[in-house]
C-alpha cells in the first residue's frame, strides 16, 4: 500500500512538473521501431535535457539531465560511438571477451549517476543508458540500437550548439546547489527544489536498507533554524557523557 501510495505520489508531481515546463527545443531519432525524442526544457529550476525512447507499442522510457551534463555525456557517447565501429570493423574487444557487455562509462553529475552501457542480446548490439538518483534508489534508462548512436550524437550535438549548456534559462531563478554528509552509517542529502507552490528543501536520509525524505518550504526555513540552533545550544551545556570504564 506504501508503494502504491508512493508512485501515486511520484506521478502527481509528475504531471505538476510537466505542466511547468516549456520547450526550447528538439530533436528527433528514428531508429528501427523505436524513436527518440531529445527535448531541451526550461522550468522554474533551469534548462534540462530530455530523452525519451517510445517502443512500437507506444511505451514511454525516459532520463533527465542538466544542460551543464550534456556535454560530458557526449563524449561519453562519444566514445562508445568510436569503439562501436571499431568493434563492426573488427578492430577491437570489449571488456569482457565474448560476453554480453562490450564497453561501459558513466558519470555524475546534480547528485545523478548515469550508466552508458554498449550490450549485446539475441537482437544485435544495443546502448543502454541509465540513470539512478541516489537519494530515493529511483532509476530509469532507455535501450537503443547501436546503429542509432551515431545520429544520437550529433543529434545531441545541434542541441548543445542551439541552446548552450548553460542551466540557467531567461526567468529563472538561480538556487544552491545539493549538499550531503555521512554520518553514523547514512548519508543525509539536502537539495533545494522549485515547482508551482513555491521553493522548498527536500532532506533525505539514505541508509543501506531504507530511505526516507522530507520536504520543508522556503517559509519554514527560519522556523527549522531556530530550533536547530537552540537544540544545538542547549546539547552544548548538556556535560559530556563519562567514558566507559577500563578493564
Amino acid at each position: 500500500m506504501a508503494q502504491m501510495a508512493n508512485n501515486r505520489q511520484r506521478q502527481q508531481q509528475q504531471r505538476g512538473a510537466d505542466s511547468d515546463e516549456q520547450e526550447i527545443a528538439s530533436r528527433t531519432v528514428q531508429v528501427q521501431s523505436k524513436r527518440f525524442y531529445l527535448d531541451v526544457k526550461q522550468n522554474r529550476r533551469g534548462r534540462f535535457l530530455k530523452i525519451a525512447e517510445v517502443g512500437s507499442n507506444g511505451q514511454k522510457s525516459r532520463i533527465l539531465m542538466s544542460m551543464s551534463s550534456t556535454t560530458e555525456f557526449r563524449d561519453k557517447l562519444s566514445e562508445l560511438v568510436k569503439f562501436y565501429k571499431q568493434l563492426e570493423a573488427g578492430g577491437a574487444t570489449g571488456d569482457h571477451g565474448n560476453g554480453p557487455r562490450f564497453k561501459s562509462e558513466s558519470m555524475v553529475k546534480d547528485n545523478r549517476r548515469y550508466y552508458l552501457d554498449l550490450k549485446e542480446n539475441q537482437r544485435g548490439k544495443f546502448l543502454r543508458v541509465a540513470q539512478q538518483v541516489p537519494q530515493t534508489g529511483m532509476r530509469s534508462q532507455i535501450a537503443m540500437p547501436a546503429e542509432g548512436m551515431s545520429e544520437l550524437k550529433e543529434k545531441l550535438t545541434e542541441l548543445i550548439e542551439e541552446c548552450g549548456t548553460d542551466d540557467l534559462g531567461d526567468g529563472v531563478e538561480q538556487l544552491p546547489g545539493p549538499k550531503s554528509f555521512r554520518a553514523m552509517g547514512k548519508i543525509f542529502y539536502f537539495d533545494v527544489g522549485a515547482n508551482r507552490r513555491g521553493t522548498f528543501l527536500r532532506v533525505s536520509e539514505v541508509h543501506a536498507s531504507y530511505r526516507t525524505a522530507v520536504t520543508v518550504p522556503d517559509k519554514c526555513w527560519a522556523n527549522m533554524r531556530d530550533i536547530l540552533n537552540e537544540l544545538i545550544e542547549n546539547d552544548s551545556k548538556q556535560p559530556a557523557a563519562p567514558e566507559a570504564a577500563k578493564n
